[in-house]
C-alpha cells in the first residue's frame, strides 16, 4: 500500500469534523423518539430484556427483541452512569459512531480504489443528510451497523491483500458483533460474501484453506455469540419470527431507496412541513438566519443529484478500468442481494432506517467510477471530477440546510417532539391533592414510555396502559395517584388503546377526568394526562 500523504489525512480530517460539527447542530432540535430510546430499557427495568443469560451471579441482558441485540445496551452503560441521560449523551456516542465509519470508509475504499475514489466517497457520505441524520437520532438503529460492518470489510480485505490472520479474526468478530447488534445485519454480510464470490472467485477459493475458515467461523461465532446462545434457548425464534417472505411492496420499497439516495425520504418525518406549523418558531439566531437565507435562496431544495449520479456511475464503470469494473460490480451485488433480501421481507425494506443499511455502498459506486474515469484525462480529468464533486456536495448540503430550516422553525413530528422534555418534568412533579409525584403513570399510546423512562433514568413509575384483566382494572382506574398519559386525539397512534381502556372503565363505573395537557415548544398540544372517577 503506498503510505497516506498529510493531504489525505487532513481532507478526512476535515470531513469528519464537518460531520461531527453537522451533527451538533441538529441535535437539540427535535425530542425523542421512542425506537431511539428503546436500548435503554434494561438499564432501568429488569423486564426490559426477553432473554438475560445467567453466567454464576450475573445475568447481563442479551436480547431485546428477537432480532435485536443489547450491545447498545452494554455501551451506554458506563455512558449514562457518568453522564446521566439526556439528550446529549443520547446522540453523541453515535454520531462519534458515524465519523468512525466516515474514517473506516476511506481507508476502505483507498484500498479498493486509491486514493482520488476515497476522497470522493468520503466526502460524498459525510455531506449526505440522510447518512447524517439516521447516524444522529439513531432509531433504526443504523449507527453501529454501519461502523461494525465497513470497519469489518476494512479488516477482511487488508486480511486478502497482506494476509495476516489476526486481520481475519478480528474483521469476522466485528461481523458477529453487528449479527448480535442487529440480526438484520445478514442483509449485509450475505451481500459482501455472495458479492466478493461472484466478483473474485478465485481469490476467495484459494482463501478458503481449512486453517482460514477454521479462524473465520470462530471470530464470527464468538462476535455473535449472545445471538447464537439466545436461539439455541428459544428454538431458533430470530429465524422463526423475521423469516417470513412478502413481495406484495416491492414498488413502494424500491421508491423509498430511490428517495433515501436523493436525501429526500426524511421530510415530513422528522420535522413537521410548513403547513403543519400554524405557529412556527422565528429565525433570528446567526446560524438559522444564514440557514433560512440559503434555503429561500435555493427555493428550499427537497433532493440532491446523487441519483443521477448514480446512474450516471453505473453507465460510466465500464470506461473506469478493469479495477474499478470489479469494485463496482462488488458493491453493486452487494447492495442487490441485500435490498432483495430485504425488501422481500415482511414488515422490512420500506422505511428510510431499513434503506439506509446498505449505505456507503451507493457512495462506493459513485466515487470509484467517477474517479476512475478522471485518470484517463489527467489533469483535465482531475479538474473535471473536482468540479463534479463540488456540485454533488452543494447539492446535499442544500438538503441538509431545508432539513435544518424546517427542524428549526418547525420543530419535530409527532414521533419526534420537543413536548416530551416538558413531559419528563411535568410527570417528576408533585401534583395535587396529595402535593405528591404520581404513584403509577399507565402510557396508554406508543411513543411515550421508554422516553420518560430514558430521560427520567428509571425514576418515573412508568407502566404499559395495556387493557388488563378485570381486577388489575380495577385497580389501574381505582387508586389514587394513578394517572394515564397519552397523545391528544389528533397525535394518537393507537387511538384504539384509549377507547378499549376508557369503554372497559365506564362498564365499571368510572368515567375519564382530563388532569391536564403538555405541550411543545410551539404552543402545540401533544400529551394528555387524565385519571379515572366514579361516575
Amino acid at each position: 500500500m503506498v503510505p497516506v500523504k498529510w493531504r489525505e489525512l487532513a481532507l478526512l480530517a476535515a470531513a469528519c469534523l464537518f460531520f461531527l460539527l453537522a451533527g451538533q447542530a441538529f441535535l437539540p432540535l427535535i425530542g425523542i423518539e421512542d425506537d431511539e430510546s428503546l436500548f435503554a430499557w434494561p438499564l432501568f427495568s429488569p423486564l426490559g430484556a426477553i432473554y438475560h443469560y445467567a453466567f454464576f451471579q450475573w445475568h447481563p441482558p442479551i436480547m431485546l427483541m428477537s432480532y435485536l441485540g443489547c450491545l447498545k445496551t452494554w455501551l451506554y452503560e458506563p455512558l449514562f452512569g457518568r453522564f446521566g441521560t439526556g439528550v446529549w449523551t443520547l446522540r453523541e456516542p453515535m454520531l462519534l459512531a458515524g465519523a468512525g465509519s466516515l474514517c473506516a470508509f476511506y481507508f476502505l475504499l483507498r484500498r479498493v480504489a486509491g486514493a482520488r475514489a476515497a476522497a470522493l466517497g468520503t466526502v460524498l457520505l459525510a455531506a449526505d443528510a440522510c447518512y447524517l441524520l439516521t447516524t444522529c437520532f439513531d432509531w433504526g438503529p443504523v449507527a453501529l451497523q454501519h461502523l461494525l460492518i465497513v470497519t469489518a470489510m476494512l479488516l477482511v480485505l487488508r486480511f486478502a491483500q497482506d494476509g495476516g490472520l489476526l486481520c481475519l479474526a478480528a474483521g469476522c468478530f466485528l461481523f458477529g458483533l453487528a449479527l448480535w447488534d442487529k440480526a438484520l445485519a445478514m442483509w449485509m454480510i450475505s451481500g459482501i460474501g455472495l458479492a466478493a464470490l461472484a466478483v473474485y472467485p478465485r481469490p476467495v477459493l484459494r482463501a478458503l484453506r481449512p486453517r482460514v475458515v477454521l479462524v473465520a467461523a470462530a471470530a464470527l461465532a464468538l462476535g455473535a455469540l449472545p445471538l447464537i446462545l439466545y436461539n439455541v434457548h428459544s428454538n431458533f425464534d430470530t429465524f422463526r419470527g423475521n423469516a417470513r417472505r412478502d413481495v406484495s411492496e416491492l414498488p413502494k420499497k424500491a421508491a423509498m431507496l430511490a428517495s433515501t439516495l436523493r436525501g429526500h425520504a426524511l421530510f415530513g418525518y422528522l420535522a413537521d412541513e410548513d403547513w403543519q406549523t400554524p405557529s412556527p418558531h422565528p429565525l433570528s439566531g446567526a446560524l438559522d438566519s444564514a440557514a433560512a437565507s440559503v434555503a429561500a435562496a435555493a427555493r428550499e431544495p427537497h433532493q440532491n443529484w446523487m441519483g443521477f449520479a448514480f446512474v450516471l456511475a453505473l453507465l460510466l464503470t465500464p470506461f473506469a478500468g478493469a479495477a474499478a469494473i470489479r469494485a463496482n460490480a462488488f458493491a453493486l451485488i452487494a447492495m442487490l442481494v441485500a435490498w432483495l433480501e430485504m425488501a422481500t421481507t415482511k414488515n422490512a425494506g420500506g422505511s428510510v432506517h431499513h434503506s439506509i443499511l446498505l449505505w456507503p455502498l451507493p457512495e462506493w459506486i459513485v466515487a470509484v467510477a467517477l474517479a476512475g474515469v478522471s485518470r484517463r484525462f489527467c489533469r483535465i480529468g482531475l479538474a473535471a471530477l473536482a468540479a463534479v464533486a463540488a456540485l454533488l456536495v452543494a447539492s446535499e448540503l442544500l438538503v441538509m440546510d431545508q432539513y435544518y430550516v424546517q427542524m428549526a422553525r418547525n420543530g419535530g413530528s409527532a414521533s419526534w417532539t420537543d413536548a416530551i422534555f416538558a413531559l419528563d418534568a411535568y410527570a417528576a412533579a408533585p401534583h395535587p391533592p396529595q402535593n405528591k409525584p404520581w404513584q403509577e403513570i399507565y402510557c396508554v399510546d406508543w411513543g411515550v414510555l421508554d422516553p420518560l423512562r430514558m430521560l427520567s433514568a428509571g425514576a418515573l413509575p412508568l407502566s404499559v396502559g395495556d387493557l388488563p384483566g378485570r381486577d388489575e382494572l380495577v385497580r389501574m382506574v381505582s387508586a389514587p395517584g394513578h394517572v394515564f398519559v397519552t397523545h391528544t386525539p389528533e397525535l394518537r397512534n393507537f387511538p384504539a388503546n384509549d377507547q378499549k381502556l376508557e369503554q372497559s372503565a365506564a362498564a365499571l363505573g368510572y368515567s375519564r377526568k382530563l388532569l391536564g395537557s403538555v405541550t411543545d415548544s410551539f404552543g402545540r398540544r401533544t400529551f394528555e394526562i387524565y385519571t379515572f372517577v366514579v361516575k
